[in-house]
C-alpha cells in the first residue's frame, strides 16, 4: 500500500505547494481518501519515482485535491449554522424556560380585563425581570385570547412558560375570607366586596332577596343564622350566589347531629340558638362569661318572662351607638322590642360568631334572672337572682355612669 510519505513525494514533485496539515487532512478524509487510494493503487514505488505514469494520473489527483476544498468549505459553513442554530435554541431556552418572575406575587386580574391591563399590572409591580420576553411568549401561546380572571400567587423563579401555563389555564390560588364583628347585612356585604371580586351592591341585592332566602331555608329574619363568621379559603371569582351556597354548606357542617341534640336539649331550634347568641354576643365580648349571660335568658324563657335585653332596643332603634338605654326608649314599636314583647325576637340582630353558639349551646346553669354591667367598666357582669338584688347593682351601674358624664 502506498504510505504518506510517497504521497507527499509525488505531489512535491508536482511542484504544488502544500500548507502545513494539508496532507494530513487529505488523508483522513473519508470520500477523498477513497478516491485517492483507487487513483493511486496501480502506481508502485518505482513508478512514482521514474515519473512515467504521473502524467496520466495528475488530472485525477488535483480533482481529489480540489473536492477536498469543497468539502472543507461545506464542512465550515454546515458548522457555522449549526453553532447559530444552537446559540439562538440556548437563547431561546432562557427566555422562554428560564427564570423571570422576580417576586411572589398575587395577581389580581378582573373580568374584562385585556392583555395590556395585565402586563400594566405585572409592570407596576415589578413582578418580571424581563417583561418583552414575557409578551412574547404569551403572544406565542395566544394568551391574549384566553384570559381567564382570578387571583393567582405567582412565585418568584418562575419561566415565562410557567407563568403563561398558570394563567392561561386558570388554576387560581384560593384566598382566605374573612369575616367577624358584623352587625348588618350591609356591614357584611362591604367586607366581602372588600375580599371578592363582585363588588357591596351584588352581595347587598342577594342579602336582601327574600325568595332567595326561604329557597336557602330561612325566614328573611333568620337569614344571618347562615352566615357562620370565620376563615374560608374560597376563590376570588365566587359570585354572590356561589357565596351563598358555600356558606350552606359550612352551615350544614357546623350543624352536626350533636350540636343540634344540644339544641334540641335547651328547648330551642337552629335559628333560635343562633339568635339567642346574637343577644349574647352584644352583652359581652368575654367568651368565658357568655354562657352564664345565656344561662340567664334561658331561665326567664322558661319563666315566660320578657327577655329584657337591651342590645334588642338598640337594634330597634337603629343605633349599637348608645351607651345608656333610656326609659323612653324602651316603648319603641318593634317586633325586636324584648322589653314589650316575650319570647325571642324573629330572628338575630347580628351575625353570631361561634364563640356565642357554642355559649349557649353549653350555657351555664344556675339561679340568675338578671345581670348588669359592673361599675368598673371591665366587660364584665354582675348577676343577680332577685331584683331587688339587680337593682342594687344597676345603681351602681348607673351611678358610674353619671360620674363619667355618660347619659345617653
Amino acid at each position: 500500500m502506498i504510505t504518506r510519505k510517497q504521497i507527499k513525494g509525488t505531489i512535491e514533485k508536482m511542484g504544488v505547494r502544500m500548507k502545513p496539515g494539508f496532507l494530513r487532512l487529505l488523508v483522513t478524509s473519508r470520500k477523498v481518501g477513497r478516491r485517492i487510494k483507487s487513483e493511486t493503487t496501480s502506481l508502485n514505488s518505482a513508478t512514482i519515482r521514474s515519473g512515467k505514469e504521473l502524467k496520466i494520473r495528475l488530472p485525477l489527483l488535483l480533482a481529489a485535491v480540489r473536492k477536498t476544498s469543497l468539502a472543507m468549505r461545506l464542512g465550515l459553513l454546515v458548522l457555522f449554522f449549526l453553532l447559530l442554530a444552537g446559540f439562538w435554541a440556548r437563547h431561546l431556552y432562557r427566555e422562554y424556560y428560564g427564570p423571570n418572575v422576580t417576586k411572589n406575587y398575587l395577581l389580581f386580574i378582573h373580568d374584562g380585563d385585556k392583555f395590556e391591563q395585565v402586563v400594566k399590572n405585572l409592570e407596576e409591580n415589578s413582578c418580571l425581570s424581563g417583561m418583552e420576553s414575557f409578551q412574547r411568549f404569551a403572544r406565542f401561546k395566544d394568551y391574549g385570547n384566553n384570559i381567564k380572571p382570578g387571583a393567582y400567587k405567582i412565585q418568584q423563579g418562575w419561566s415565562n412558560s410557567q407563568l403563561v401555563n398558570v394563567l392561561r389555564s386558570g388554576a387560581q390560588t384560593p384566598v382566605m375570607v374573612t369575616f367577624n364583628s358584623i352587625r348588618t347585612r350591609e356591614e357584611l356585604a362591604g367586607k366581602l366586596a372588600r375580599q371578592l371580586q363582585s363588588d357591596s351592591l351584588s352581595f347587598l341585592q342577594l342579602l336582601r332577596n327574600d325568595s332567595i332566602s326561604i329557597k336557602m331555608g330561612f325566614k328573611p329574619e333568620t337569614l344571618p343564622s347562615l352566615f357562620i363568621p370565620n376563615s374560608y379559603s374560597i376563590y376570588w371569582t365566587t359570585t354572590p350566589a356561589g357565596f351563598l351556597i358555600r356558606m350552606k354548606r359550612e352551615y350544614d357542617i357546623f350543624w352536626n347531629e350533636a350540636r343540634k341534640q344540644k339544641a334540641k336539649a335547651a328547648g330551642l331550634t337552629t335559628d333560635q340558638v343562633a339568635t339567642l347568641a346574637s343577644i349574647v354576643q352584644e352583652e359581652s365580648n368575654k367568651n368565658d362569661e357568655k354562657p352564664v349571660i345565656a344561662g340567664v335568658y334561658l331561665n326567664r324563657l322558661r319563666k315566660n318572662w320578657p327577655l329584657q335585653a337591651d342590645p334588642t332596643i338598640r337594634f330597634a332603634l337603629g343605633d349599637f351607638t348608645i351607651r345608656r338605654i333610656l326609659t323612653a326608649q324602651l316603648t319603641v314599636d318593634s317586633p325586636y322590642n324584648t322589653y314589650l314583647k316575650s319570647g325571642l325576637p324573629p330572628g338575630p340582630i347580628n351575625f353570631p360568631e361561634i364563640s356565642s353558639l357554642e355559649a349557649v349551646l353549653n350555657y351555664r346553669v344556675h339561679d340568675f334572672f338578671f345581670f348588669c354591667a359592673k361599675e368598673d367598666f371591665s366587660g364584665y357582669h354582675n348577676f343577680a337572682k332577685t331584683l331587688a338584688e339587680h337593682n342594687r347593682n344597676a345603681q351602681k351601674y348607673q351611678a358610674a355612669l353619671n360620674k363619667l358624664k355618660i347619659f345617653k
